[in-house]
């Protein structure tokens, strides 16, 4: 399968996922509800996913650790 195939299968697997969760949901759940459903979800495509992963940035030659946190990464 070529790259752009596999990168539009995974595209497609996490859309999906993030119109299916709110419809599974009631409205106005905090931010964090959908997070966790969308991560389940997300988990079921086997698709190597992580949570609140720290996203360090260079400033003046120095990483700082804490600048970033992405909800989910996949």
């Amino acid at each position: 399968m070529k790259e752009k195939d596999q990168l539009n299968k995974i595209s497609e697997s996490i859309i999906s996922s993030e119109i299916n969760v709110p419809k599974q949901l009631v409205p106005g759940l905090l931010e964090s509800t959908y997070e966790a459903c969308l991560f389940y979800e997300l988990t079921k495509s086997s698709l190597k996913i992580e949570q609140q992963k720290p996203l360090p940035i260079v400033y003046d030659e120095v990483k700082l650790d804490c600048a970033y946190r992405l909800d989910i990464l996949v």
